[in-house]
């Protein structure tokens, strides 16, 4: 859990900290869907998905059942009366509580938004696992209290019961990818974690805001104040930067209702606003839900015109969602959300049992090796038709998730001595609060702002 931060009084004054940053071109291929096309079926991506992760899915699987005279069935569809085996493919959750594409289509002749479900298992879906050959209905209590998002590519061992279906008695996941070590820092040096400024046309800077740059650069307070924050080495902006105003119904002869200028206005302020941080301590962007970016993931990085006096300052980046990034051999894998926000919707709680959190949703995530297995049938994302950059290829050392209610860390271990500081990072607009991580000792500490106390 989160402790508060602690400032020590010192007299001095203290000069900001550096940290060595990775090469902006070294991950920006990850996320990037190049040249876009629409025309490509989700199959495809389903399919790399499946032929990518079921080698790993089959290492675990001769780990935790191999020497107890257990076989591997090649084919769901293969599986054969009482004998105990298990299979490989992509889980599938067959729920009426999941959103419907032609409802999503449709939206822009609906007065009102649809209603978005809470949750897609409510103890009546079907959960299947299928592969090329077809899909085969998982049954049994394993099943129904563990927590199976659609896209997760698993193993199952069980046998087949009399009415077809399969029953599960246990499964497994594809593990955790290979980890870099871990770089050694001597001296205390910090991440910051922003989510969630939201800001609007209303009140594109809130008090709350303007101490929060402060503290970022370093001007917030007496001398004493500022040891801590002169060792943060980067700002980490976790997506809905912005909160835009909803745009008109259709089509209007009223020009005043097509008026953008109030938008373009925010924009401005926000620039001027993140380019005050930009030029005291580097800064990385990432888009949110809310912001002027693509709806479908990986939302591609805000388009640089958008934010004019930032760019010219080198230590801006806008970056994608999700992204990577490395700060003094770390390497930090974000999302502003969307992704753990989703998974949230699949949790079940048998027995009336504790929710998890989306810390440990998160953390999860990496033990499946994906960390948006719900895309695209529950989660907008690009049709990818050669490969599915969802799927790790390296374990990070810190996944920080954005647009949560609270702040909150955790960890991530992997079979092979992987270990992943998880760390979940609050909306500011609702909380005021940031977090802050230590490349150190990769402990979290919270800062929270109070206007009331100004």
């Amino acid at each position: 859990m989160l402790g508060a931060c602690d400032f020590n009084a010192m007299e001095q004054v203290f000069e900001r900290a550096t940290a060595v940053s990775d090469d902006p071109s070294k991950y920006s291929k990850v996320f990037s869907t190049g040249r876009r096309s629409y025309v490509r079926q989700f199959n495809e991506l389903y399919y790399a998905r499946l032929n990518e992760l079921k080698p790993h899915v089959l290492t675990h699987a001769a780990r935790r059942w191999g020497g107890k005279n257990i076989t591997h069935t090649l084919k769901v569809l293969n599986v054969e009366a009482d004998e105990t085996t298990y299979i490989v493919g992509t889980v599938f959750i067959d729920s009426n509580k999941k959103p419907s594409t032609l409802d999503q289509v449709e939206k822009e002749h609906w007065i009102s938004d649809p209603e978005i479900s809470d949750g897609y298992r409510n103890g009546a879906e079907a959960v299947y696992l299928e592969d090329e050959s077809g899909r085969i209905r998982l049954v049994g209590d394993v099943v129904d209290q563990s927590l199976l998002v659609s896209g997760i590519v698993a193993a199952m061992l069980g046998k087949e019961t009399p009415d077809g279906s399969f029953e599960v008695a246990d499964m497994c996941f594809a593990g955790m990818p290979p980890q870099t070590a871990l770089a050694s820092v001597a001296e205390d040096k910090y991440v910051a974690f922003v989510s969630g400024l939201s800001a609007t046309v209303e009140c594109p800077v809130t008090l709350e805001m303007q101490l929060l740059a402060e503290y970022l650069c370093g001007t917030l307070g007496p001398v004493s104040h500022r040891p801590l924050p002169a060792q943060i080495v980067q700002v980490v902006v976790a997506g809905d930067v912005l909160s835009l105003p909803t745009p008109p119904l259709g089509h209007t002869e009223d020009a005043r209702a097509n008026d953008r200028s109030a938008v373009s206005a925010l924009v401005s302020t926000i620039d001027a606003y993140l380019a005050d941080i930009a030029a005291a301590v580097p800064l990385a962007l990432m888009p949110g839900a809310q912001d002027p970016a693509d709806t479908s993931l990986p939302q591609q990085p805000i388009h640089p015109s958008m934010f004019a006096q930032c760019k010219q300052y080198s230590a801006f980046r806008s970056l994608s969602n999700p992204a990577f990034l490395e700060v003094d051999g770390h390497v930090l894998l974000g999302s502003s959300g969307q992704n753990v926000d989703d998974i949230a919707r699949y949790v079940t709680y048998p027995n009336n049992g504790p929710a998890d959190s989306p810390c440990e949703l998160a953390a999860k995530s990496l033990q499946w090796r994906h960390i948006a297995p719900s895309a695209p049938d529950t989660l907008w994302c690009y049709p990818f038709s050669d490969r599915d950059p969802f799927i790790l290829a390296q374990s990070p050392h810190v996944y920080f998730v954005g647009g949560q209610d609270l702040p909150d860390s955790g960890e991530a271990r992997g079979s092979d001595g992987q270990h992943t500081t998880v760390v979940t990072v609050p909306k500011f607009s609702k909380t005021h609060c940031i977090v802050l991580l230590n490349l150190r000792n990769m402990k979290c500490t919270t800062v929270q702002f109070s206007a009331t106390n100004v």
